[in-house]
């Protein structure tokens, strides 16, 4: 089958099944056009919630559908190609933090929702690199935070905060290759653009930028202003869902080179044999989600600026 058809199959067996369609927004552009929600990895899990569809088909990677099973217990979560994960959360374990938390008695630990399930688990509360300060700031009582595993939104967090952070030495690397140098040399090319970066984006990269955006964001912040043209400073598969939204605008990506190959692994045609065989299943362990969820619920309780 073509691309259309695989879309109206896919479209097809969703309601056949009762699922709906989560498409992170770095995912293939084909994927993303027949999503019931486009979005980041924990809004697309909240909202999915408060659906009632039996089986979430989460397009994404791994930590992302393991999040999904976190918050929402009571339904069936697939993610289409079980291999698409994703090299930062994979750059801690829940052991290694326990050791960590063990060598640093009494200090709070805040995971980025961009870790394993296990690792929530052993976390005080979560943040996302939309409202990592306001989770920082929230802890009052504490002079002294853990921050797990990218070192660079840790590090983006420390220029808002007077209280003193430790960082994971995580990273993801398809943000932290892009390099001062490339960014100045596409401003050069587009000297009327904005440069929006990724909080996971190097610190020295962040300060090239004329904004700092999680990819909601970004996305938000595109749609509200007058500007039209910008260098986007994350993973290139936004820039569809940019273009979707604002198609009289100018979106150039500050490195052609930002594609996360696990983000792309999922076909339309492994859609389909997933709604299929209803398969692979994604399922987060009771022992391990009761403590995660608490850790997400936390930061949900947070207000917003």
């Amino acid at each position: 089958m073509g691309i259309k058809e695989l879309q109206k199959e896919i479209r097809r067996l969703l309601k056949k099944k009762n699922a709906i369609l989560l498409v992170h927004n770095y995912e293939r552009p084909e994927i993303q056009d027949i999503a019931d929600l486009t979005g980041d990895s924990l809004g697309l899990s909240i909202e999915a919630s408060t659906t009632n569809a039996e089986i979430i088909v989460f397009c994404g990677v791994h930590f992302m559908a393991e999040t999904a099973s976190i918050v929402c217990p009571d339904k069936t979560v697939l993610l289409p190609v079980i291999s698409a994960g994703c090299p930062m959360a994979d750059m801690i374990t829940a052991q290694a933090l326990v050791k960590k938390k063990k060598e640093l008695p009494g200090i709070p630990v805040v995971s980025y929702v961009n870790s394993p399930a296990s690792v929530k688990a052993e976390s005080d509360i979560c943040c996302t690199s939309a409202n990592a300060i306001q989770v920082v700031k929230s802890l009052v009582n504490h002079d002294t935070i853990l921050m797990t595993p990218d070192r660079n939104l840790a590090q983006y967090t420390q220029r808002y905060t007077d209280k003193k952070i430790i960082y994971w030495e995580g990273f993801c690397p398809y943000h932290d290759r892009l390099t001062p140098e490339q960014v100045k040399k596409v401003k050069n090319d587009y000297p009327e653009a904005l440069f929006l970066a990724h909080p996971e984006c190097r610190p020295e990269v962040i300060y090239l930028a004329d904004e700092a955006k999680s990819t909601s964001g970004m996305l938000d912040y595109v749609r509200k202003t007058q500007h039209m043209e910008f260098i986007i400073g994350t993973e290139t598969g936004i820039i569809h869902t940019l273009k979707t939204q604002n198609p009289d605008k100018l979106f150039i990506p500050a490195d052609e080179k930002m594609i996360c190959t696990d983000m792309k692994k999922i076909h339309l045609t492994d859609i389909v044999k997933s709604l299929l065989h209803i398969s692979p299943v994604i399922k987060v362990a009771e022992g391990i989600r009761v403590r995660a969820i608490k850790a997400i619920e936390r930061m949900l309780a947070i207000p917003r600026d």
